[in-house]
């Protein structure tokens, strides 16, 4: 009885989690008066495609914001994998002075929400000319502290008796690192990429608050401008949102098996 109470619990809520995804779906091919018909229709009828048609309008720059957005993306990776790998790996391996009182800096800023500093980072970005820039989106992903944390404890686990080992070879740390830890740690890096490409795609905070310039704008702060003169187009606002996530349910069906390795082994150690 208790396994078939928590089997009807975990299908009501995928249920739950899921419906949204279908109804956004469902929706983008429905005439505006049945988005929101009551009952719902999972099958839209009439089936339309107008929505899709009217994303590629001259209006809207949908595919520039895609493309500023994928840019970002990737840029956005590439230096937290470079930078927040090795300063993971600092704290992992190194000895140096004050380590510990600054890694517990590091989790000290966990506990500081991240919209309680833009303004502070608005002024600096605009100081160093950054607003309207991909930069501005993209610099602090190489402070993220969460990642350096749980990187760290995945260079942990992994036995001293390797890089013990190469460095008697005459390997340095740069060597150690890139030759050693990161293969091992390739599971835990693509998790740390994938949330991190989720988060990044998923953004409009920041993107709303720092590029103010229509043409380099990120597609989320984009999609909300699909409205018309009195009311949001929401058949459009649909059909993008499902356009938009075709790159993150890829990159998750690709990369599933590594992501549920990383979760699994990059517990609290050390």
């Amino acid at each position: 009885m208790r396994k078939i109470g928590l089997t009807v619990f975990l299908l009501v809520l995928g249920i739950a989690n899921i419906f949204p995804f279908i109804f956004m779906v469902s929706s983008s091919f429905k005439p505006l008066g049945k988005i929101f018909e009551f009952p719902f229709r999972l099958i839209p009828y009439p089936f339309i495609t107008e929505h899709y048609k009217n994303i590629f309008d001259p209006r809207y720059d949908f595919f520039l914001w895609y493309q500023n957005t994928i840019v970002m993306v990737i840029l956005s990776l590439l230096v937290k994998c470079v930078i927040v790998s090795l300063t993971a790996y600092a704290f992992a391996r190194l000895r140096f002075r004050g380590r510990s009182v600054i890694f517990l800096i590091f989790l000290a800023a966990l506990m500081l929400p991240g919209d309680a500093t833009i303004i502070q980072r608005y002024v600096i970005y605009k100081m160093l000319n950054l607003t309207d820039t991909v930069w501005a989106l993209v610099l602090p992903a190489a402070f993220d502290v969460y990642f350096v944390f749980l990187l760290r404890q995945f260079f942990i686990s992994i036995p001293n008796e390797l890089s013990e080992a190469a460095i008697i070879d005459g390997c340095g740390h740069f060597k150690v690192f890139y030759r050693i830890i990161l293969p091992l740690a390739k599971p835990a890096l693509i998790t740390m990429m994938l949330f991190s490409f989720v988060w990044a795609w998923n953004d409009f905070t920041n993107p709303f608050i720092f590029i103010t310039d229509i043409k380099k704008q990120m597609l989320t702060v984009g999609i909300a401008m699909f409205q018309e003169t009195k009311s949001q187009n929401h058949g459009m606002q649909m059909a993008a949102s499902s356009l938009a996530l075709i790159p993150v349910i890829i990159l998750f069906l690709f990369s599933q098996k590594f992501f549920i390795k990383g979760i699994a082994t990059t517990g609290v150690k050390g």
